[in-house]
């Protein structure tokens, strides 16, 4: 590969581990972003340009200032709730946003696209593990945005060659293994943070919601996947995407469940401390049981977490809020 990739969003907690990742492995890379959640320091001395993918404007001036052969596609609003409150924002900043991506890189004539997509594409699961062919039924405005994100790609990839990856994440989580890099959001609504922020004392008692589901322990179970080996994923289907042409999609998960309990557990045994927490209802939507199945992902891509065991991941991102840099 001659060009630089494009990260979109590549400020961001996901975006910017593969930022590292890319320049790891000899790419050049080229961030876009425009900082609304995103993070100047954790992009290093990755090549930017500051703009907004709802503006047609800015991203022409991504692809005409750099050579671009590839994109990575991280930039979305993703909190569950606040999509049930202000779908239209998402539908805006998610679809059209995409949208906007695609006419440029049709304008380009830029062809490969590795698009960070979710399991909430599939609503509540239908059967114990996931896999590809479980209907897509999403049942907030996250899940349906990024599902019409993936329909837009394949008719890209049908009627215009833009080929692309949709990478279904389940529950991302951890930091860089030297600490440089971690989860730093606000409001921050995922488990493992919160919990380690409420270990640390530097966040409110953690709010454990739901303890009588049909589960082992009665709290939720999910697939905990580490930041790193979502990456790696990312670089295995662009490396493939070269000599399969179309719009594919792969789950990316353990096919391993954590509880919420499990969870704590793991955090109050890294951190040698007590997680105060106090048990309050169910989250309305929450299915009990959230689990991949991913055979496609290990067949095809040849991709295999190795960094997601929920001890180790736990201690990765400890390590990062004992002493965050951004």
């Amino acid at each position: 590969m001659t060009g630089s990739i494009l990260v979109c969003g590549g400020a961001g907690y996901i975006g910017s581990h593969m930022v590292r990742v890319l320049q790891e492995m000899g790419h050049q890379v080229v961030v876009f972003d425009d900082f609304s959640t995103g993070h100047r320091a954790a992009i290093g001395d990755a090549q930017l340009v500051t703009g907004n993918l709802l503006n047609s404007v800015d991203l022409d001036h991504a692809f005409s200032a750099h050579a671009i052969d590839a994109v990575m596609h991280f930039a979305a609003k993703a909190l569950v709730g606040e999509s049930v409150r202000e779908p239209l924002d998402y539908y805006d900043n998610n679809v059209v946003g995409t949208l906007r991506l695609l006419q440029s890189m049709r304008r380009h004539s830029v062809n490969k696209l590795i698009f960070s997509s979710t399991c909430a594409t599939y609503g509540n699961p239908q059967s114990e593990k996931i896999d590809e062919s479980h209907a897509q039924q999403p049942i907030n405005a996250y899940g349906a945005s990024k599902l019409m994100c993936e329909r837009m790609l394949a008719d890209a990839a049908m009627a215009h060659g833009i080929s692309s990856v949709a990478l279904r994440y389940f529950n991302a989580a951890g930091a860089a293994l030297d600490g440089s890099l971690g989860e730093s959001h606000d409001p921050e609504t995922h488990l493992i943070p919160n919990a380690i922020r409420a270990a640390l004392g530097s966040g409110p008692r953690l709010q454990v919601m739901g303890d009588d589901y049909p589960t082992k322990d009665g709290t939720c179970v999910r697939d905990y996947v580490h930041v790193l080996d979502l990456a790696d994923a990312h670089a295995r289907a662009l490396k493939w995407l070269t000599e399969n042409p179309g719009a594919h999609a792969f789950n990316l998960g353990t096919e391993h469940g954590d509880s919420v309990m499990d969870v704590i557990r793991a955090v109050e045994s890294v951190s040698r401390r007590t997680v105060p927490r106090t048990m309050v209802a169910r989250r309305e939507g929450d299915p009990a049981y959230l689990v991949a199945e991913s055979r496609k992902a290990r067949e095809q891509l040849g991709w295999h977490p190795t960094q997601s065991d929920i001890r180790q991941l736990v201690a990765t991102a400890w390590a990062w809020h004992q002493a965050p840099r951004y």
